[in-house]
């Protein structure tokens, strides 16, 4: 994940939109596969890197680290070194980020819903608790 130069136009673009919209703000903050796949896996509670990563499965440590360095600047994720030799370090949730939960849910039921009607099979019933 390079850098995008402040001064390009798409980059320039982005924070327009991302003003003026709160749902593109929002989709910029969790709309990658890797963020998403975080949220799922640390909903329950911290995890250490490895068995983050291990629960993930198929992601680089790289690519993980700079997910979670991210999702760290932007409020989302807390990690937390343990004065521990060798250091234990755990990553969790921020309240901020377990408000989403009833959205994924909604967004996990969605999905189903919609890969059931791609395949030609009835829907199964959407979330109950979400209107």
């Amino acid at each position: 994940m390079a850098s995008i130069k402040k001064t390009s136009t798409n980059h320039i673009n982005k924070e327009i939109i991302i003003a003026r919209c709160s749902e593109a703000y929002a989709m910029d903050m969790i709309g990658t596969r890797w963020k998403l796949s975080v949220f799922y896996q640390l909903k329950n509670g911290p995890m250490r890197f490895s068995a983050l990563r291990d629960s993930i499965g198929n992601v680089t440590d790289r690519m993980l680290t700079l997910h979670l360095r991210e999702m760290e600047q932007d409020g989302l994720v807390t990690r937390t070194v343990y004065p521990e030799v060798p250091a234990r370090v755990e990553y969790s949730l921020t309240e901020s980020a377990m408000e989403l939960q009833p959205v994924w849910e909604y967004l996990r039921a969605w999905g189903k819903r919609h890969m059931d009607r791609q395949q030609g099979q009835a829907p199964g019933p959407l979330v109950n608790n979400l209107k």
